[in-house]
């Protein structure tokens, strides 16, 4: 009998040890990529906080980075990828968190697509920005009043589905009373963009500036460094690619001197599932 009840309690043991095992096993294997960039990094673990997916230190705001991380109960590896590049990884890990702008590109739906999704309501408002000293020109100006018109507003409403969200509270009608529209008309504006959806929301624009004769010339980008180089360059007069967070890191990393005009619109960001196709890991 003793030895019956011995063999039981070896089989107990082995086996509590192997479902442990396992269980730490599949903990550790869960990879969640992020973007690189310092702000977009901490937007997105704030998401996950958010989610009840980590928890950060209560002080984590904008800033916070993965040593912010206070609770991370399923032993999640971060891997930090160049922001384009995250839809490209998503099949290699478990799940990704990826802007709104490169997973339209990647033909992914952010508000039907994505496991998890920040509110309309986020910080993250993409902007129109110039070189300081350019804000106030007449062209700027031009370009401003276009972007805020309700035909902008209309084509983000029914284009993206609620994947974009404009942030303008007033619309207008494509103009501004101020600028003398006169002495811009044969001449050009030049803009950096990512090409969605921020070239496909210049293109309205650019229907609207051609009723006074303004050419507007977009130049498409697909990093997140070059559209702020151009400008305080001087090679191109304005972009819209980025949120204020970034522009900010951006010009303390780098000594530039852009400013943000105007906030157009949000792109909320979400997590989606690459190996997983759901949550439940993580929960």
């Amino acid at each position: 009998m003793k030895k019956i009840i011995s063999l039981l309690l070896i089989f107990t043991l082995a086996f509590t040890l192997i479902f442990s095992l396992t269980a730490c096993g599949n903990s550790d294997s869960i990879t969640i990529a992020v973007p690189n960039d310092t702000t977009n990094e901490a937007r997105a673990l704030l998401l996950l906080d958010d989610l009840g997916i980590i928890k950060l230190k209560d002080n984590a705001g904008i800033t916070a980075t993965v040593l912010d991380i206070e609770e991370n109960p399923h032993n999640i590896e971060f891997k930090e990828v160049e922001a384009a590049q995250l839809p490209n990884v998503l099949k290699d890990v478990d799940y990704a968190v990826i802007n709104s702008n490169y997973a339209i590109e990647a033909d992914l739906n952010p508000a039907k697509d994505a496991l998890g999704i920040e509110g309309s309501a986020s910080a993250y408002g993409n902007i129109l920005a110039v070189k300081e000293g350019n804000e106030n020109t007449d062209a700027v100006k031009a370009l401003n009043a276009a972007l805020e018109s309700k035909q902008v507003a209309d084509f983000i409403a029914s284009e993206y589905d609620g994947a974009v969200v404009s942030v303008v509270e007033n619309l207008t009608d494509g103009y501004y009373s101020s600028v003398d529209y006169s002495a811009l008309a044969g001449k050009s504006i030049s803009v950096a963009a990512s090409p969605t959806p921020h070239a496909e929301i210049l293109n309205v624009a650019k229907e609207i500036l051609a009723k006074k004769d303004i050419t507007l010339e977009i130049k498409e980008f697909t990093d997140y460094v070059q559209p702020n180089n151009v400008v305080e360059s001087g090679e191109i007069d304005a972009n819209y690619f980025q949120h204020t967070p970034y522009l900010y890191d951006f010009n303390k990393e780098n000594g530039t001197h852009i400013v943000s005009v105007a906030a157009i619109h949000v792109e909320p960001l979400g997590i989606y599932g690459g190996k997983q196709s759901d949550l439940e890991a993580i929960k």
